[in-house]
């Protein structure tokens, strides 16, 4: 298997630290609540920790949010997710990232007709 090195993942999660102990520091009544929030989500009744971390996997590749592609790949790798489950679920959030943007794409064209409909009158 071949790595690649565009993003060194483990040493973004490592300097984003000392960031989200400050904004602990400064905000600790809503971070406290986010850590509240994030322990609720992760309580095990239904799903196991293991498809609550591919979930967070997906989401955070389908909202691109880079941070937490690197804690939750991670999560999930520790939870015993596989390469290969790692990427089915990057597939699906792939076609989540595109499936809503045509969505919205239809709504784009819908608004411009009405407008131009509008207009006409």
């Amino acid at each position: 298997m071949s790595h690649t090195e565009f993003k060194d993942w483990p040493g973004m999660a490592a300097g984003l630290i000392p960031a989200i102990k400050e904004l602990h520091r400064g905000s600790p009544g809503v971070m406290k609540a986010f850590r509240e929030m994030g322990a609720a989500a992760h309580e095990s009744a239904v799903l196991d920790a293991k498809t609550k971390e591919l979930l967070a996997v997906a989401i955070s590749v389908a909202v691109r949010c880079d941070p937490c592609i690197t804690y939750h790949v991670e999560g999930a790798r520790k939870k015993g997710a596989t390469r290969e489950e790692i990427a089915e679920t990057i597939g699906l959030a792939i076609y989540m990232g595109a499936g809503p943007s045509a969505m919205y794409a239809a709504q784009a064209l819908e608004a411009y007709d009405q407008y131009a409909d509008q207009a006409a009158e």
